[in-house]
């Protein structure tokens, strides 16, 4: 995330959805529980395969149509994901493995997500082809968003940037998972397209990032690499 801070209404070059302003705001209401886990003495990558698992077992609840109680628990696994990197920071604990674990896990967690709508829309859907093909879609350009930015880091360039990096795509698909749940079946179809369009979008912008920062042009400021992708 920049540290730059848009005025309401403006969106900077590369700037994400969600304010940096929010994303602080949820960060501080994590506050407790990183310091419950520090009390407890648990690890920084235990809670990370633990917000694995609870993510896992929410795609097998979506993969069987209990779509509310998924996007519930989705929703705690994603704050788990929140809570790894904040304990790492203060308990001085960030390792390159634990970047390392962290991002290979979120990888492996998306992928999870989306086989089980994927599961879904083939169990509850007369006509699954096209929501299937979108959920693959939104996949593969989530999956090209953290690429763009990991294949920019070897090179030594951050690309951090874009309107889609992951909290934007999950509030976007646990958002579509619970309007499904509530009868708007439409909102996840919707919801999926939507992370589809941003994932490439975003792509296309850390490309464009990278390239003006290969060849010396202006680009937006560079954040550190704890930010997620």
């Amino acid at each position: 995330m920049s540290a730059s801070h848009p005025q309401a209404g403006q969106l900077p070059r590369g700037g994400s959805l969600l304010s940096n302003r929010l994303k602080e705001a949820g960060r501080a209401l994590l506050a407790p529980l990183v310091r419950l886990a520090q009390r407890l003495g648990i690890t920084p990558n235990r809670v990370t395969v633990i917000g694995f698992v609870v993510v896992a077992v929410a795609a097998g609840l979506v993969a069987m149509g209990q779509l509310l109680a998924g996007a519930i628990i989705l929703v705690a696994g994603s704050l788990l994901d929140a809570v790894d990197g904040a304990l790492a920071r203060a308990t001085g604990g960030t390792t390159p493995f634990g970047g390392f674990l962290d991002s290979t896990l979120d990888r492996a967690a998306e992928a999870i997500l989306y086989a089980g709508l994927v599961i879904y829309f083939l169990r509850v859907d007369t006509d699954p082809i096209g929501p299937v093909v979108l959920a693959l879609a939104a996949l593969c350009g989530s999956f090209m968003v953290s690429y763009t930015r990991a294949k920019a880091e070897a090179i030594g360039v951050s690309a951090s940037v874009g309107l889609a990096p992951r909290t934007e795509r999950l509030v976007l698909v646990v958002a579509g998972i619970a309007l499904a749940g509530l009868g708007i079946q439409f909102g996840l179809i919707g919801a999926i397209g939507i992370v589809a369009a941003l994932s490439v979008a975003t792509t296309i912008q850390r490309i464009s990032h990278v390239q003006r920062e290969m060849t010396g042009s202006p680009a937006v400021s560079r954040p550190d690499s704890s930010e997620e992708r």
